[in-house]
């Protein structure tokens, strides 16, 4: 059985190789293979380094021979050593995963200095100081990324050094000067590294800097390794859902030094504007300086069009070199260099990280240039990415700093005064002050507040929490589950640790990252561009899958028409019960007579009628489905608790003894009707048949609509949904009763319509039945967070703030099962569509949970077979592009 290959020579890969090489180490065996020039070296591979971790922290059998074989090989080719008295190679020792992740993993560089060695890059450079800075450079660098030495430590050293020699800045440093830094620096290392921790340093019970470079090239190896696992790194591949198997590359090479004088130039390039897309290079350079000077911001840099003007045969060849990356690799590049005494070295190359505005114009663009179809070019851009133009955003030269951080449950930033109750942020409005609504969590009741509001702050609830929802379906920038801000209702403050933020104190909320910050930070407008229309007509040109919107509002529907919705999936019926309706559905459900019943039920009809004429006009021409009734009934009643603390104040108030005994009998009314566990309780096509009355009031409703529309010209195409069928008795039951409401409207009416009546699968139970309740049913809606719940048996308020943190931590579960949908609860779906279309072909299938904005969800979706998704109206431009996608991967 062959060896296994763990360290290639860049000479010995491509820029295919990237799940092997990493993408730093694959680009620079590319770069090589062009005959570009790049300083020699070797790369350990992604694999490896998930073998060190899985080997409890150590080097897998071989590996460190077949380092030295390698090594030895790049030193024959440069015709130097590491360590050597004479002419002594330094190496950079540096990260790279498969996927880019800036600045998130170790590198060290100057690797291969000593107290021997530093005396040969002295004389072979004929700089001393050249030569002691690039030593104290590394000695600081290993320290703190290798040893695990306080970085302050260092920089207090080099300050009391420059204010003992009088000098601003470290270039003013001699030397001398810089000699006795490197003493002290070593003095440092021993005093804060431990002989328990490194016995590898240990002589004499003394831990001293490595001198063997056999030793540093080890340890900075280990480290890098060591890397993958740090909390930055996890967060972030956390954050861009990057699995924790990739590993990362090590690559180590030769390095080229920016500092030699002059004639000497370090720098980063973009092959076009990262932040606009213009076609033009892009960057920034610094004159006699190491290349992490110019990513540290420590020295005024200069812009890359003037290199040409400072060192012209270098900078000439470097645009001629960008120009050639980018058309070989049909992307825009980012790119590292060094300029070393007029010799120019490419360090690095990858396609660089752009804005969203930036990567529709350079896809575009490239499609009008020849150098990528338009197939290729939608599948360049992050779905994600396209929220940043949808949404207001802080602006990106802002300089903040965040209070805390939640999650960031709907996109977009806002700034307003902070509010603790809907009707506050309701009388705000009118008096035109933006305000920012803080609470616990929102309620259905809150909804009107949430309207009159710029953005949403909750304590607690998820991404998937009511907020949450109902914040991306306004389009408005929420931030969820902040545990650490602990609110006082009732004298309307919020505390996060000793910060106190008053009612009227102006926050700023960023519902993309969760960041809550105290004070106002500038916000910048969105602005879609010409290339996002472009992209996305091309995107529809590929997909297979429709996308709806879920949508409750005749301005929601239209919003969502605008940004290209292909009708609605689920219009929640639910918040036209609200605001000032509320009071009639409370009429309606405390009625103690049929008379009284009756009564609120046709103010309801009314009101109900005239929103369904609103949002099928909107949707003219395009299906709405409808879902009828689902929460349960006491949602639309007082809270039991405040209605009770209302009571003992009157009493002890001396109020108004009928108006307590009318009170308490509400009270009592409320309490009969409270259930253990809602959400599994009398909900949804449980209350129409507990309350045929309710659902036969919605229908009227619809079909009363529909008839007057048609009467009008139009066109509108309803469907009825029956939410949470479990048996396929039930939605006999439900259907037969619709059809009968809806034949008496048509009659009446002399209207002739066919209105499609489906369910939604939400249950286990159904699912797995849903060869029976296919054969009753026009049509499927999986509602995914319901079914996600049942599924796992989670709650989806609760889940976020209380475990889920330590389940993803542990690999419990490998992501938030609400955010994308689950591949247990994807199976339910598949088995749903195949059960309900074995015995029903023309069944419509669809997703209307949160799910159906997902990119990664709706990728399972489009292999599943269904026809369409839905989603919150801002969440389509994302379906339509995951959808192209999905059709173009298969």
């Amino acid at each position: 059985m062959a060896a296994v290959k763990r360290v290639y020579d860049f000479s010995e890969g491509d820029a295919s190789m990237r799940d092997v090489l990493g993408g730093k180490g694959a680009n620079l065996a590319e770069m090589t293979r062009l005959g570009l020039p790049v300083p020699g070296g070797f790369t350990i591979t992604c694999q490896t380094c998930i073998e060190y971790i899985e080997n409890e922290e150590r080097f897998p059998e071989g590996l460190e021979e077949e380092v030295a074989q390698h090594r030895a090989e790049f030193e024959k080719a440069m015709g130097k050593r590491l360590g050597d008295s004479v002419d002594p190679l330094l190496v950079s020792v540096r990260s790279g995963g498969p996927v880019s992740m800036p600045g998130m993993m170790d590198t060290v560089l100057n690797l291969g200095l000593s107290d021997i060695a530093v005396e040969g890059l002295a004389r072979q450079t004929g700089d001393e100081r050249f030569a002691y800075d690039s030593y104290r450079r590394f000695i600081q660098m290993f320290s703190g990324v290798v040893l695990g030495v306080d970085k302050d430590r260092f920089e207090n050293a080099i300050t009391a050094m420059k204010q003992t020699r009088g000098v601003d800045a470290d270039t003013d440093l001699t030397a001398d000067d810089l000699k006795e830094l490197v003493g002290q620096f070593k003095d440092i290392v021993a005093a804060e590294v431990s002989a328990e921790t490194f016995p590898v340093l240990a002589s004499d019970g003394r831990v001293g800097f490595p001198q063997d470079h056999d030793v540093q090239l080890r340890l900075a190896i280990e480290a890098v390794f060591g890397s993958w696992n740090k909390k930055s790194a996890r967060d972030y591949r956390a954050l861009y859902r990057i699995p924790d198997t990739l590993g990362t590359a090590v690559n180590v090479q030769a390095m080229v030094f920016g500092n030699k004088g002059d004639s000497s130039a370090t720098g980063v390039a973009f092959t076009r504007d990262p932040a606009t897309g213009a076609k033009e290079h892009y960057g920034d350079f610094l004159v006699n300086a190491p290349g992490e000077d110019v990513v540290a911001g420590i020295r005024v840099t200069q812009p890359i069009d003037e290199l040409v003007g400072v060192l012209p045969g270098a900078g000439a060849e470097l645009d001629d070199v960008m120009d050639l990356l980018e058309e070989h690799s049909t992307a825009m590049c980012d790119i590292e260099f060094t300029i070393e005494r007029e010799k120019l070295w490419m360090l690095q190359t990858r396609t660089g990280k752009r804005t969203a505005r930036a990567a529709l114009k350079i896809a575009a663009d490239m499609v009008d240039e020849g150098l990528i179809d338009r197939e290729e070019a939608v599948c360049r851009i992050d779905p994600e990415q396209l929220d940043q133009l949808l949404h207001p955003q802080f602006d990106p030269t802002a300089d903040y700093e965040a209070l805390t951080r939640g999650l960031n449950a709907s996109p977009g930033a806002a700034v307003g005064a902070a509010v603790f109750s809907a009707d506050d942020a309701v009388t705000a409005e009118a008096h035109g002050r933006d305000v920012v609504l803080v609470r616990w969590e929102t309620t259905p009741d809150d909804l009107h507040g949430m309207v009159a509001s710029k953005g949403i702050l909750t304590s607690h609830g998820g991404k998937t929490s009511h907020a949450a929802v109902v914040a991306r379906g306004m389009g408005k920038p929420c931030v969820a589950g902040a545990e650490a801000i602990k609110i006082d209702q009732v004298n309307k403050v919020a505390r996060i640790g000793d910060v106190e933020i008053h009612e009227g104190d102006v926050i700023s909320l960023d519902g993309s990252t969760g960041d809550v910050i105290l004070g106002a930070v500038k916000l910048v407008p969105p602005k879609p561009s010409e290339e996002f229309s472009r992209i996305l007509e091309w995107a529809d040109e590929s997909r297979r899958l429709g996308v709806r919107a879920n949508a409750d509002t005749p301005e929601d529907a239209l919003r969502a028409r605008e940004l290209g919705a292909a009708g609605i999936g689920l219009c929640r019926t639910e918040h036209m019960f609200l605001g000032d309706r509320k009071q009639i559905v409370q009429d309606m459900i405390l009625a103690d007579t049929e008379e009284e019943r009756d009564a609120a039920l046709a103010r309801l009809l009314e009101v109900q009628r005239d929103d369904f004429v609103g949002i099928f006009r909107a949707m003219d021409g395009l299906p709405v489905t409808v879902r009828l009734l689902d929460p349960p009934l006491h949602e639309f009643l007082d809270d039991p608790r405040a209605l009770e603390v209302e009571i003992v104040r009157l009493e002890c108030a001396g109020g108004d003894a009928a108006t307590i005994a009318d009170k308490r009998a509400l009270l009592a009314r409320i309490d009969d009707m409270a259930e253990a566990n809602p959400m599994l309780g009398l909900r949804g096509c449980r209350l129409g048949i507990m309350h045929p009355e309710i659902y036969a009031l919605q229908v009227r409703a619809i079909a009363e609509a529909t008839c007057r529309l048609i009467a009008e010209g139009a066109d509108p195409k309803p469907e009825i949904m029956i939410p949470l069928v479990s048996v396929v008795a039930e939605l006999e039951t439900l259907r037969a009763e619709t059809e009968t409401v809806v034949a008496d409207v048509l009659a009446a009416e002399g209207c002739e319509i066919e209105i499609p009546i489906g369910t939604m699968i939400e249950l286990p139970r159904a699912a797995m039945t849903a060869d029976e309740i296919g054969a009753v049913a026009d049509f499927f809606s999986f509602g995914t967070n319901d079914l996600t719940q049942t599924a796992f048996g989670f709650s989806r308020d609760d889940i976020e703030g209380k475990f889920l943190p330590r389940y993803l931590e542990r690999k419990i579960l490998p992501r938030n099962p609400f955010e994308t949908v689950d591949a247990g609860v994807a199976q339910l779906v598949a088995m749903g569509c195949e059960r309900g279309r074995s015995v029903n072909p023309a069944l419509t299938l669809g997703v209307c949970g949160e799910h159906g904005g997902d990119p990664e969800s709706v990728h399972v979706f489009g292999e599943i077979g269904l026809d369409y998704v839905s989603c919150s109206p801002y969440r389509i431009p994302l379906a339509r592009l995951a959808a192209a996608q999905a059709a173009l991967s298969e």
